[in-house]
């Protein structure tokens, strides 16, 4: 079994919380931007932001990955994004083991702020589809790693 770790150092452990999801089945690029976009926010507003993304509601600003992708209305100070409803779905599986890590920890939910959001690539699961002639076509899917930190705000 690997030995997870995270890339940001607690400094206050008695009002942080952390969660994480390790090799999920969601594109990277799609979960660096939703992080970026919920971090500095408290739960219940990323919890909305995210709820609005699954319901296409409200597009994600895609501030990286920003080839080719189309604008979408509603979208300030940025002009291209999306609406990752898979990222989305999974990253707010973690914003319920964050919330449900702050109840257990004895922190008021209302006063929890996210500081810390983050998404890293993972490895990559590697398959090759047959084909003609002897041939094949790779089939690779690239898993991605999510980490919350959320600090209890007075």
């Amino acid at each position: 079994m690997p030995k997870w770790g995270y890339s940001f150092k607690e400094t206050e452990p008695e009002i942080m919380v952390k969660a994480s999801g390790r090799d999920l089945k969601i594109s990277p690029k799609a979960a660096r931007e939703i992080c970026g976009a919920i971090c500095t926010m408290n739960l219940e507003e990323a919890r909305r932001f995210l709820q609005d993304v699954i319901d296409k509601k409200r597009a994600v600003p895609y501030r990286r990955y920003n080839k080719q992708i189309p604008h979408k209305r509603g979208l300030i100070g940025w002009y291209a994004g999306k609406y990752p409803v898979k990222a989305a779905s999974e990253i707010m599986k973690i914003l319920n083991g964050l919330e449900a890590n702050a109840e257990d920890k004895g922190l008021y939910v209302e006063n929890i702020k996210i500081v810390h959001a983050a998404a890293q690539r993972a490895r990559i699961i590697k398959r090759y589809m047959p084909r003609a002639f002897g041939r094949s076509s790779p089939d690779f899917n690239q898993l991605c790693h999510v980490e919350l930190i959320a600090k209890e705000i007075k």
